[in-house]
């Protein structure tokens, strides 16, 4: 039972507040309600600890030798709150090194979009999900693939992080695939993070003008780690955003970077 301090000043704990002006005494929901909703839908979003705090407006490039793009991420990260619009189905694609500020602006935008407009998100951690995948298998384990997945393709939008930090494998590839084409298909949003460059496969690098030598050499790309064709579905379902500069987590030892 709650006490009179706890208790709504403004609905007298009803949930429901008057309307100034209108003849009929109308209602509308009370800011209160307003805001355990969205505190509800913060939880049901899964958002590490780690990235709580993480806000759009508390995202700095006030750092030395911060490059450009880092601003222009967090003006289109902004700027996709802003125009959002959930039956079109487009979504983010963060690329960049490690500490670059990725998985802060894109919580920073799931916390911005349950806030301002309602929207059912949630955060899931690329090799958390296929570790979860993985255990569904085990016959001691009660949860089955479907209801480790289901929550995953129907979330209004999905924030999926560090895609392609596990090792590829046909397995790995084939749940990738699972997992995005369900969702474009049922024209959801997706925001994705990786370290990863967006570049081909090394079988593509070696048949375009790179040498033997040179393509033997380079790191490994976004291709190489969920395959050419998933890549190319993420070019259809995402726009890119490319954040280049130091690892601010070692410089700083903020958790704010991802």
């Amino acid at each position: 039972m709650k006490t009179a301090s706890e208790v709504c000043p403004a609905c007298a704990g009803s949930g429901w507040k008057p309307v100034s002006g209108t003849p009929d005494g109308g209602v509308t929901r009370c800011d209160c309600q307003l805001r355990a909703r969205g505190g509800a839908m913060i939880a049901a979003a899964r958002i590490p600890k780690r990235y709580e705090h993480c806000e759009l407006s508390n995202f700095t490039t006030d750092f030395p030798r911060a490059d450009r793009s880092i601003a222009l991420a967090q003006i289109s990260a902004s700027r996709f709150v802003q125009e959002f619009d959930p039956r079109d189905g487009a979504g983010l694609l963060l690329v960049g090194g490690i500490g670059t500020g990725k998985t802060h602006l894109a919580a920073g935008i799931l916390k911005e979009l349950i806030a301002v407009r309602g929207s059912a998100c949630l955060f899931c951690d690329y090799r958390e999900l296929l570790k979860q995948i993985q255990n569904s298998y085990n016959d001691s384990v009660k949860a089955t693939e479907l209801q480790v997945l289901r929550p995953v393709f129907e979330a209004e939008v999905l924030l999926l992080d560090e895609l392609g930090a596990v090792k590829p494998s046909e397995w790995v590839w084939d749940t990738v695939s699972l997992i995005l084409n369900t969702r474009y298909n049922d024209n959801r949003t997706t925001i994705i993070t990786t370290n990863f460059a967006d570049e081909p496969a090394a079988s593509v690098a070696r048949s375009s003008s790179l040498s033997p030598a040179r393509a033997a050499a380079r790191e490994e790309t976004l291709g190489d780690r969920i395959g050419e064709r998933m890549r190319s579905r993420l070019h259809e379902m995402c726009r890119i955003v490319k954040m280049d500069g130091p690892d601010f987590r070692q410089k700083f030892k903020s958790a704010s970077f991802g």
